[in-house]
């Protein structure tokens, strides 16, 4: 992945997680594996982690231990009220900015 890809990925990955987890209560793992299918091979474990970290202290998602048959229990992440806000929010964002590089792309019209 070069550079300029990593650059605008770091900006949407919350965005992209975000949306994912309005579809359904996943774990990291399972994040990570689906960014992974999606064509996000370069994205590192570690990278998806933190960022649960920092939604989870936002209060974005709400977060339940489950029992796991492969060692500790783990956090399954689900969007709540205040992350399916956050998520509008992206999206309307989102929607302004490629309109307006979708214009720009095509000389200002």
């Amino acid at each position: 992945m070069g550079k300029q890809m990593t650059e605008m990925l770091k900006g949407t990955l919350e965005g992209i997680i975000l949306a994912f987890l309005a579809a359904r209560p996943a774990y990291g793992y399972e994040i990570t594996a689906w960014l992974r299918e999606q064509g996000f091979a370069d994205i590192a474990e570690g990278t998806v982690y933190a960022l649960l970290v920092r939604i989870e202290q936002r209060g974005l998602v709400d977060v339940e231990k489950v029992p796991s048959v492969k060692g500790p229990p783990r956090k399954v992440y689900s969007l709540n009220a205040k992350g399916r806000s956050d998520l509008e929010e992206f999206w309307r964002t989102w929607s302004f900015l490629s309109e307006r590089l979708a214009q720009l792309h095509q000389g200002g019209k």
